[in-house]
């Protein structure tokens, strides 16, 4: 029997596109499967040049789902830049977008891209699997409340963030402006209403999900299992900070293997490239790059949420630590090494980004009237970090004196996971795929492997400045090969 080729193409619900070849030996079954990025993006390269101010403008069009994120990332990096501390009511309207952007966000994944999956099911036919079949399980009312919540939370982004699509609040040292004392009788409502919707939606997760033992057996099953390094930022008693603190990686028995400040991070942390994909396959520098391999011997590490909550001692706010307790329980003992785990990972940070929100919507300095430090050094270099939804998001700007920028380098959220998600990919299809039956249902179980992460290839797809790994195959009018070209 010849080698047969199974490809998906394109990849679903996901943000940015991708997928998924599959080649079967003789007996039927995966001899690999390879996950293949093939847009590319380039905001490294055509950022130079620009005014570094533009950055968190420029760096939010990487992506429609992820703007928030990178202009985040990119206003901590100008605070950098310019040395300058941001403003204490400044850092509370920032942190006040982020985790109202986090909690909208996390939702989109539960409910929209990764959800269907286990509210549908795996093996539910596939013009179910979406949105709408999801609201034919749930229930039309679950699903206007659904809409309606994020409609709501990006009510806030919209206001105190200026856009809610490509925000513009952020400048070096603060944010462009305050909010009014007269908008924040509604924040708090709709504060408090995001932390019951992510409260129900744990119980959603716990009634649909924990409470099917075929759900529980597949999220622990060995084809969606890979020991790694995790990292994660923390606060100063280790727990999950998603807009600010250290850096802080753990083994895959859960020891602290490294904690740095943003600034060190290329002491810790480098980039692989290889030659078929437009992505970056970033590793610990001091383990090294071994290959698509896991274990302490291996570089590779994950980010994320089921990252995040292994990294961390706990979680910052006291329900979601509740959920934190009650999920390492559930799985094992921590860490979790179960890439399906993301999902219940996500659901606990929903709750921990409500809290958040609730606990700054009621604090009085959010509306005063100063919140921006202004700059006065001459900027130099500048990093900056957060967590995104998808994972440890760092940006690395350095201008000249007149601040145009010299040099861009991005750790995308996604391509910190992107060897993680190869092995994913490739070990699902091994361990789905035998002697040949590759049903759609099963097409779909190897898509969750990398839908857990819930990845943004569109953010991801970017290299070091002027390098593009490219190969152009030339071919005669039978396929045979003429000549490659490579770079």
């Amino acid at each position: 029997m010849k080698q047969r080729h199974v490809a998906i193409d394109p990849i679903t619900r996901l943000e940015g596109h991708g997928k998924i070849d599959i080649f079967l030996n003789d007996k039927g079954d995966v001899d690999h499967a390879y996950l293949q990025i093939p847009e590319l993006r380039g905001f490294e390269v055509f950022s130079l040049g620009r005014p570094s101010e533009d950055m968190p403008q420029i760096t939010s069009r990487i992506c429609g789902v992820c703007p928030t994120a990178h202009h985040m990332a990119a206003t901590k990096a100008l605070d950098d830049l310019y040395q300058v501390e941001c403003h204490p009511v400044g850092r509370k309207i920032r942190e006040l977008v982020y985790n109202t952007f986090m909690l909208e966000d996390h939702a989109l994944h539960v409910y929209i891209l990764g959800g269907p999956d286990f509210i549908v099911g795996p093996d539910a036919p596939k013009e179910l699997r979406n949105v709408i079949g999801v609201i034919g399980k749930v229930g039309l009312d679950v699903g206007k409340k659904v809409i309606s919540m994020r409609r709501r939370l990006r009510g806030i982004i919209n206001y105190a963030g200026g856009k809610v699509i490509h925000p513009v609040l952020g400048l070096p040292g603060g944010v462009a402006k305050g909010i009014s004392p007269d908008q924040i009788a509604e924040f708090k409502q709709i504060a408090a209403e995001g932390l019951e919707f992510a409260k129900f939606t744990l119980q959603v997760f716990k009634d649909i999900v924990l409470k099917n033992e075929a759900y529980v057996k597949l999220i622990t099953s060995d084809a969606f299992t890979h020991k790694t390094y995790y990292m994660g930022l923390v606060d100063k008693d280790n727990k999950v900070n998603f807009y600010d603190g250290d850096v802080r990686v753990v083994t895959p028995e859960g020891k602290e293997y490294a904690k740095f400040p943003i600034r060190d991070y290329l002491q810790h942390i480098n980039e692989h490239v290889e030659p078929w994909t437009y992505i970056k396959f970033p590793f610990l520098k001091n383990v090294g790059w071994k290959g698509f391999t896991e274990g302490g011997r291996s570089g590779v590490y994950a980010v994320a949420p089921m990252a995040r909550l292994n990294a961390a001692d706990g979680m910052a706010t006291p329900e979601a630590q509740k959920a934190y307790e009650e999920y390492f329980k559930v799985l094992g003992g921590k860490p979790v090494h179960h890439t399906l785990a993301n999902h219940y990972a996500r659901v606990i940070e929903m709750i921990q980004a409500a809290e958040t929100i609730v606990a700054l919507v009621n604090d009085p300095q959010i509306t005063s009237k100063d919140f921006r430090t202004l700059p006065t050094k001459t900027p130099k270099i500048g990093v900056g970090v957060v967590e995104a939804p998808r994972g440890t998001l760092i940006h690395h700007y350095e201008t000249d004196e007149r601040g145009l920028m010299r040099k861009t380098n991005l750790i995308v959220a996604t391509i910190g996971n992107s060897a993680r998600i190869a092995m994913s990919v490739d070990k699902a299809a091994k361990g789905l795929i035998k002697g040949g039956n590759v049903s759609d249902g099963l097409l779909n179980q190897v898509e969750m492997a990398f839908r857990a992460y819930d990845p943004c290839f569109g953010c991801a797809t970017h290299t070091l400045p002027g390098e593009m790994p490219l190969i152009v195959t030339l071919r005669d009018l039978k396929g045979g090969v003429i000549k490659e070209i490579r770079r």
